[in-house]
């Protein structure tokens, strides 16, 4: 049996791969949820190993050393807790998250891009308060123009967000993979329905 476990990983290295452990704050919520915090199988068992994190949940594959065999981690808490952040980096993937991942002319998903509401070129500058995602034929027939000049609107303002509404809104978007070891973690802060 025990031979067959090694064949069996190793004529499929990819499964282990497939073990991804959540990471918890030590106040057990994610530390995000878009992208979800999730580390590999082997930084789960080494932060274990090092004793940093508690594991609060396992999946049934284990691993083997000479000495030592673990089961892989599925959810995991950190002992310090981390921070959140204060501020919001402004990157295309907090913008795209920002705005839903629709085009904030149309409503579209899929293809985005992101424009200047006042383009540049009329002294627009590259900021959370200007800049919106935007699908590519919106953004080409919108071009250097004024929203009142490409007779285009808006589907809300832009605006900076906060960091407690950008978490949120990760939730709405969940990864393709959800272990059901972390459903308990990742959605225990939100109202019950009554």
């Amino acid at each position: 049996m025990d031979g067959d476990f090694r064949t069996h990983f190793t004529h499929e290295p990819t499964r282990l791969r497939h073990n991804p452990a959540l990471v918890l704050n030590a106040d057990y919520r994610p530390l995000s949820y878009y992208p979800l915090s999730l580390w590999p199988w082997q930084d789960a068992v080494k932060a274990a190993f090092l004793e940093r994190v508690d594991i609060v949940a396992e999946y049934e594959q284990v691993v083997r050393s000479p000495s030592v065999e673990i089961r892989i981690p599925s959810v995991v808490v950190l002992k310090e807790y981390v921070k959140p952040q204060k501020r919001i980096a402004f990157t295309r993937f907090n913008l795209f998250l920002r705005d839903e991942f629709r085009c904030q002319y149309c409503g579209a998903k899929g293809d985005l891009t992101f424009d200047h509401v006042v383009p540049r070129a009329a002294g627009g500058i590259t900021s959370w308060e200007n800049v919106v995602a935007a699908c590519a034929p919106c953004n080409l027939r919108k071009g250097s123009k004024s929203l009142r000049q490409a007779n285009m609107s808006l589907r809300k303002p832009p605006r900076a967000p906060a960091v407690q509404e950008l978490q949120n809104m990760g939730r709405k978007f969940p990864p393709n993979f959800l272990h059901e070891s972390w459903m308990d973690f990742l959605y225990w802060d939100a109202e019950l329905d009554a």
